[in-house]
Order: C-alpha cells, then structure tokens, then sequence
C-alpha cells in the first residue's frame, strides 16, 4: 500500500505535467512548445503513464497541427 500511494503521486503529477504541456501547446503552439509536449509524450509512452499508441496519436496530431501553421 505505500509503494502504491508512492506510485500514484509519481503518476499524477507526470499525467498533470503531460496534460499542461499539450494545453500550452494548444494555446500558443510555439515550435519550442511542441518539441517540450514531444519529448513528454514520448517518455510517458515509453513508461506505460499512457498507452504506447495514444503516444503515437498525440503525436501524430501535434505535428498536423504544427504543418497548419
């Protein structure tokens, strides 16, 4: 039970910081902004905080939306 509110605080405040990120993202949408929400994606992927593929998916939307502009 302690690793386990140990784990969830970890993941909460990954999820909250991943969440924020692709906000900002939306937001403004600086190439700099986009390359940070990447990076985080990608390593949440990685760890399993989300799916692998929903990894891939945000991706994939954040490099469409940063083509448009």
């Amino acid at each position: 039970m302690r690793q386990t509110k140990t784990h969830t605080a970890r993941n909460r405040a990954q999820r909250s910081e991943l969440r924020s990120a692709l906000k900002k993202v939306k937001g403004s949408g600086t190439a700099e902004d986009r390359a940070s929400a990447v990076k985080l994606v990608d390593r949440s992927g990685r760890k399993r905080l989300i799916h692998p593929n929903t990894a891939a998916r945000i991706k994939s939307k954040l490099a469409r939306a940063g083509n448009k502009k």
